[in-house]
């Protein structure tokens, strides 16, 4: 096979490097934007202009070849040209798909050990494979695979994840004993200090991560400032706490610059570390196939020359650049990584993303009684001390810029500055890390510490964060299994096979993005239901029945989807209404808790609280759970193979069909107007709903008597009957609730006074 073939095979290498620095930058940009977006310390477009002044630094300071993708993880001398381009295809194809699957759920992961275990993977199929066309030992693959470099790379971020969590959760308990929650009026005290300190955290780290890779830094230079770090940190605080001091005796609130530098570090962190994971293989291929065509026998030659240092390509650096911001404002899949990290770290109780589990519940009752253990030992003027330090009440709520913050700016910078100190100290130190998980096992130290996992949200919380630490250890396995298997591909059908691969890479990416937006649709569904920013409890109140107006719509949808689908026994449609049963639930535990809160705005204005805000809750929970039996009998009758209904049953179960979905888009209709209801309209149809039943039940006894209808089908008939009828019951009642109590809200954006 000529080297043309492999020439196709390096642009094939950097086609993909560009896809891949998309799905890449989706996941990282949690480290940079989750604090600043979650504090809301600016506009989302000032920070990601921050951050991307950031990257663009850090592109400039990176060196441009990561050594991991050249020799750390195998010995290229032991390699020709065409098996380490083997290699790197393996691993980039691999790294697209793993890395968009991970995006897909939001779900971040570490791009450096993704890329690690690729390679591992890649590397170790491949000498497996030489091995055996050359008959040697298995032994024998000790001499191509660097192990130590990868077992100390693994410990490494292990070790750095525990760390990370500790002194994240340490540093915000200390903060936050000194500031409390309510921290404006001791920041004017200590806040150009405490400023001071953050600021030479943070700013040492950009001297650190900067100095490393910028190509105008001698050997000298970055041995200086490693060497007189105490020196740097104490000028760099005592120059911040002056500035600071001035600023704030100006009115400035300095928690924000300290954040947008902070995140301004970060970003350019990542660009500087992290960005070879993206382009390290493409370049480290692009480079072997140049030494390769230097030699007299190119497709044979080893690839010795990768072991030596190789300068950086300033062109392709700044592309990748380019190519990094755009992503950073354009996908919507950093979006959504970026709000799991923060949803998991939210100081307010709010809608949770992940159901609790064992292991949760398990982890939340052991930590309770270690602190109840531990609670006694404390004297008990210490703990009221601690307890007014950390009370959340009566403080002042702030509105950030796009809404109410996930958490305050104290958190915010406390997250930047550990996770620049933890990083910096490791990077002095050449220990191996992830900046990913760094950051986030810092966040959810820090909000550990906030007590932001209180008892209403801890479970759901751990088991988010046992899911994305879970998640962390799928992508070693799942990287290291894609690269072998995509490497022993290669390896034999060579271009045929990376044809067909690059095929199966594009199908499970473009299903991924049809699944993001799905996931997209429902959680704007769900924002829907937000009512963070509304503060006038009339609106409140007008705000919360317009919601409950689209809950009713879509069950009235549901139903008619569940039920056509049992008359015909689509048990794949009833499964698709079965699954969406969550977020139903989901949706109507939201609007009761907007009531309570309409109750708790009305209650702050001293008006009067009617007993039928509780009612509300009580219907609204009686009809969800109507609307769940049918939904799993329906499921449960015909998944388990039972007979369907008779043909008289269907025309009847049609006609109570059509009148409870009237009724519901009725109710719907009248609510969503926010003007008096005409009652006698619902209540003539519940009337005739019930009419209806009398007259289905006198049929379907005659059915049973003459054994036309067995059991199974007689219970699934009268579950569905007693069901609807309840469910207009509870739709009346909601009218009536609705007349009786919120007359005179208008609807959002009506004119008109309000009660």
């Amino acid at each position: 096979m000529g080297t043309e073939f492999f020439a196709v095979g390096v642009g094939i290498l950097i086609l993909i490097a560009t896809l891949d620095l998309v799905v890449g930058v989706s996941n990282d940009a949690v480290n940079f934007i989750n604090s600043p977006i979650g504090a809301r310390v600016a506009s989302r477009n000032v920070i990601l202009t921050v951050a991307a002044f950031g990257l663009l630094a850090g592109v400039l300071f990176s060196s441009g070849m990561m050594e991991v993708a050249r020799k750390g993880i195998f010995h290229p001398e032991f390699f020709t040209m065409p098996e380490l381009l083997t290699i790197f295809l393996a691993v980039m194809i691999s790294d697209i798909i793993l890395l968009d699957l991970f995006n897909t759920y939001g779900l971040p992961t570490s791009t450096t050990v993704s890329v690690v275990f690729e390679l591992l993977g890649a590397a170790v199929v491949v000498s497996l494979l030489k091995i055996v066309d050359a008959g040697d030992s298995l032994a024998t693959i000790g001499q191509y695979i660097n192990s130590a470099k990868a077992i100390a790379i693994i410990m490494g971020i292990l070790f750095s994840v525990a760390v990370a969590f500790v002194c994240g959760a340490i540093v915000q308990f200390l903060t936050r004993l000194l500031f409390t929650f309510d921290y404006q009026k001791r920041m004017r005290r200590y806040g150009a200090i405490w400023g001071g300190i953050a600021m030479a955290s943070i700013t040492y780290f950009i001297l650190i991560k900067g100095a490393k890779g910028a190509s105008f830094m001698t050997g000298e230079n970055i041995a200086w400032i490693k060497g007189h770090g105490p020196l740097l940190m104490g000028a760099i605080f005592v120059v911040s706490a002056v500035v600071l001091q001035i600023l704030q005796s100006l009115k400035v609130n300095i928690l924000k610059p300290i954040i947008l530098v902070g995140t301004f570090a970060l970003a350019l962190a990542f660009a500087a570390n992290d960005l070879v994971n993206f382009i390290g293989v493409p370049m480290a291929g692009l480079h072997a196939f140049k030494a390769a065509m230097a030699s007299a026998d190119p497709l044979h030659v080893t690839m010795g020359a990768l072991s030596r240092k190789v300068p950086s390509e300033t062109s392709y650096l700044l592309v990748a650049g380019a190519i990094m911001v755009a992503t950073l404002f354009l996908s919507r899949k950093a979006r959504s990584v970026t709000e799991t990290t923060i949803q998991l770290s939210q100081q307010e109780e709010g809608v949770e993303r992940f159901e609790s589990i064992g292991l949760s519940r398990a982890i939340v009752r052991l930590v309770l009684y270690f602190s109840d253990s531990i609670r006694v030992l404390i004297p008990a003027p210490i703990r009221r001390w601690i307890g007014e330090r950390f009370d959340t009440e009566n403080i002042p709520q702030v509105q950030g810029a796009g809404g109410r913050p996930s958490f305050d700016l104290i958190r915010a910078s406390v997250n930047l500055m550990v996770a620049s100190a933890v990083i910096s100290y490791a990077t002095a130190n050449k220990l191996p890390l992830s900046t990913t998980y760094v950051t986030f096992m810092v966040a959810m130290g820090t909000s550990f510490a906030d007590r932001a996992w209180g008892r209403e949200s801890a479970v759901y919380r751990v088991t988010g964060v046992l899911t994305v630490i879970g998640g962390w250890f799928m992508t070693a396995v799942i990287a290291f299994t894609f690269a072998g298997i995509f490497a022993a591909i290669i390896f034999y059908t060579k271009g045929v096979g990376v044809i067909l691969l690059l095929v199966l890479a594009a199908v499970l990416i473009y299903n991924a993005h049809r699944k993001h937006r799905q996931m997209e649709e429902q959680s704007k569904k769900q924002a829907i239901f937000n009512l963070e920013s509304v503060e006038d409890a009339n609106t409140a109140i007008a705000t919360t029945f317009e919601h409950m107006s689209l809950l009713l719509k879509e069950l009235a949808d549901s139903l008619d989807a569940t039920l056509d689908a049992l008359f015909k026994g689509n048990f794949d449609r009833i499964g698709y209404e079965r699954k969406k049963l969550t977020q139903y639930q989901q949706w109507s535990n939201i609007i009761s808790a907007n009531i309570f809160k309409a109750m708790r705005l009305l209650a702050q204005k001293g008006m009067r609280i009617s007993h039928k805000y509780a009612q509300t809750v009580r219907r609204l929970q009686k009809l969800t759970d109507g609307h769940r039996d049918i939904v799993l009998r329906a499921y449960t009758h015909v998944g388990n193979q039972h007979k369907g209904l008779l043909p008289e049953q269907i025309e009847e179960l049609q006609q109570v069909r059509e009148q409870i979905r009237a009724i519901l888009l009725d109710v719907a209709d009248m609510i969503s107007r926010g003007r008096i209801a005409d009652l006698g309209g619902i209540e003539e149809k519940d009337l005739q709903l019930r009419q209806l039943a009398a007259e289905l039940n006198e049929k379907q006894v005659e059915r049973i008597k003459d054994n036309t209808s067995k059991t199974r089908l007689s219970i699934l008939y009268y579950g569905i009957i007693g069901n609807a009828m309840m469910i207009s019951k509870q739709n009346l009642e909601l009218l009536e609730i609705f007349n009786e109590s919120f007359s005179g809200i208008q609807s959002p954006g009506t004119d008109g006074p309000s009660s």
